[in-house]
């Protein structure tokens, strides 16, 4: 029983760091919207930040 919940926890592990991975390349995307003045595509992508932030603090 125990090793269904470490592969389960490593699972969800493996998670954070994929949606922190997201996180991060989004934070860089905007960087390059803005140097661009893509005022839309920069909000757009400040609201994937928020979300990716908001379900990486959820797992």
């Amino acid at each position: 029983m125990a090793a269904k919940f470490a592969k389960k926890d490593a699972g969800r592990s493996g998670a954070r760091e994929n949606i922190a991975f997201v996180k991060q390349m989004l934070a860089e995307l905007r960087q390059v919207a803005e140097r661009e003045n893509a005022d839309v595509l920069c909000y757009l992508i400040e609201m994937a930040y928020i979300e990716a932030g908001d379900l990486h603090a959820r797992m």
